[in-house]
């Protein structure tokens, strides 16, 4: 049956622990001077060889004909503990085992003498997921261990540990494996497995393996399909975008070219390529990039190495400003892209926000902007980005000045009537009828301005606020819904920030806890007081019969005033 390459070329020895020699080399050195401790806590992150180390201790311990601190794999010791026949060299899931009746049982079992070997050894991995209880049943041992008895615990997170614990154990620190020393260690696996692995895809292998030699055999395992391994192979099996097309959406999105972007995001999309890698080496590239900008001196030295200078000084045109908010908001995505439930959907948004910042609202996003635009004017380019489709701004015509208003004449006194003539009493004159002047439309009163009623304080004010520190920490769907300011209003009313929201389905997802939790933190960090969050459906009161006294006095009623 077929091995995984990472359980096949697991380590026998502690010779064969590939970057841990200050553990490996302390460890050797208790074993030939017999100063072994009775408990040992193993502290890394995944895949830096914690477990091996503690198979090979536990061998180590047992074995019959040490070789300079290293087993000697082949007395019935050592041979019956790699084949998992000897009893009393027991390895433990905290994970799965986590309660206080296996830690009592492993107690009660302890007190047993060996069978078959020196020393009875319990490995116990992951050991910060046992619960309260069982780490009391545990720490009673470790304060008072069997002379027999050897414990090598494992773990990721050992804050997690309580300190009682940590005090009884002698505490090694896994360091992640350099790039470099994973790229030995995946030539050496490849040679013994007939297998041709480029320098350059063993590279690229030790960086994607983020300093966990049990990923980087996992992806070599993975593109060992083919006999000749090279980087287009890796790229290919592991749905890279490559160096060339992540240069050339770094490209576009300089540019503010957010056509091109998203062009090249779905032809990527469809060619099978992973979303979250993407990302992930669009935000290395802007790292770089951004260490050649900020520290040219030393930066040769920090440089990820995925992508050649010539690429990197292709950019040097790029203000800190803008890189910086490019690297926030990347890895800001990337981190809410297990969430999405569109991982294309958020990609292209991220793009989006990446070609015009001034979308992002904030005060980042305002200084990389004028920062683009004053290398654009010291440049002589125009403001606008070449791919964008954005009108340049069109200078109104001047207003032509109001004709001047005529004086009103003057009032009219008894000077201006004719000279009286008494004969005109006595025969009056024949008056024609005047003629009827034409009748006009009555002119409409004018519309009383409605009626506000006093809303709650600080309409539009914090609301805008709040939803634009909760961006990065809300679902995309959830941030969507809650910035519809036709459906949501946010105002706050003293210490309560009343959120009205005429949708039920908009309400669910708002009063959701982490939603909840999310506008309250940042209600309070805005305002500088606890504020409490209290969601109501519909829309405020005054608002309501706003809406409804507008819409009569648009209808009327003829001569029908409504005041």
């Amino acid at each position: 049956m077929y091995q995984a390459l990472y359980r096949k070329w697991r380590p026998k020895t502690f010779d064969d622990v590939v970057g841990q020699p200050h553990v490996t080399e302390t460890l050797k050195r208790q074993l030939v001077t017999d100063r072994i401790s009775h408990a040992y806590l193993f502290v890394g992150t995944r895949g830096t060889g914690k477990t091996s180390c503690a198979k090979i201790l536990a061998k180590a311990v047992n074995c019959e004909d040490l070789q300079d601190g290293n087993p000697c794999n082949l007395c019935p010791s050592c041979v019956g503990i790699d084949g998992g026949g000897i009893l009393d060299v027991e390895e433990l899931d905290a994970a799965s085992n986590n309660g206080v009746d296996h830690v009592r049982a492993l107690r009660d079992e302890a007190v047993f003498t060996p069978a078959v070997v020196k020393k009875r050894v319990y490995i116990v991995d992951e050991v910060h997921m046992l619960s309260t209880p069982a780490f009391n049943a545990l720490l009673k041992i470790l304060e008072e261990p069997p002379a027999h008895v050897l414990f090598i615990l494992a773990t990721t997170d050992a804050h997690k540990v309580p300190p009682t614990v940590l005090s009884r154990c002698q505490r090694y620190a896994f360091r992640r494996v350099g790039a470099e020393d994973i790229a030995g260690r995946l030539k050496t696996v490849a040679d013994r497995e007939s297998l041709v692995l480029e320098d350059d895809a063993a590279a690229m292998l030790a960086r994607l393996a983020d300093g966990s030699m049990r990923d980087a055999l996992a992806l070599l395992d993975q593109c060992s399909a083919n006999q000749t391994i090279d980087v287009p192979l890796v790229q290919r099996f592991l749905g890279l975008a490559g160096t060339v097309e992540t240069a050339n959406l770094l490209a576009a999105i300089g540019d503010g070219d957010v056509r091109a972007a998203l062009e090249l995001v779905n032809t990527l999309y469809y060619a099978g390529k992973d979303m979250g890698a993407l990302l992930g080496e669009l935000a290395a590239l802007v790292r770089d990039i951004l260490l050649l900008r900020i520290a040219p001196k030393g930066a040769d030295n920090l440089l990820g190495g995925g992508f050649e200078r010539g690429t990197l000084d292709r950019f040097h045109h790029l203000p800190p400003e803008r890189l910086t908010l490019m690297l926030s908001q990347t890895t800001a995505a990337l981190t809410d892209l297990g969430k999405s439930a569109n991982r294309k959907l958020a990609v292209e948004l991220c793009v989006i926000h990446l070609c015009s910042p001034e979308l992002s609202g904030d005060l980042d996003a305002l200084q990389a902007r004028m920062a683009q635009l004053e290398q654009r004017m010291a440049m002589g380019a125009p403001s606008v980005g070449a791919g964008s489709s954005r009108p340049q701004a069109q200078i109104a015509p001047p207003i032509p000045e109001a004709p001047p208003v005529p004086d009103e004449p003057p009032p009219f006194t008894d000077a201006d009537l004719p000279p009286w003539e008494p004969d005109e009493l006595l025969i009056p004159p024949k008056i024609a009828p005047p003629t009827p002047a034409p009748v006009s439309a009555v002119p409409e009163p004018p519309k009383p301005a409605p009626i506000v009623a006093s809303p709650p304080s600080d309409v539009g004010g914090l609301w805008p606020q709040v939803l634009s520190q909760v961006q990065s920490e809300l679902d995309v769907s959830v941030f969507t819904l809650l910035s519809d300011s036709k459906e949501v209003l946010g105002t706050l009313d003293g210490g309560t920030l009343y959120i009205y929201i005429e949708n039920d389905f908009t309400r669910v997802m708002a009063e959701g806890k982490e939603v909840a939790q999310a506008l309250t933190k940042a209600a309070t960090a805005i305002a500088g007081t606890p504020v409490r969050i209290q969601i109501q459906a519909g829309a405020p009161t005054g608002q309501t019969q706003n809406s409804k006294l507008d819409a009569l006095t648009q209808k009327g009623f003829g001569n029908i005033t409504i005041k």
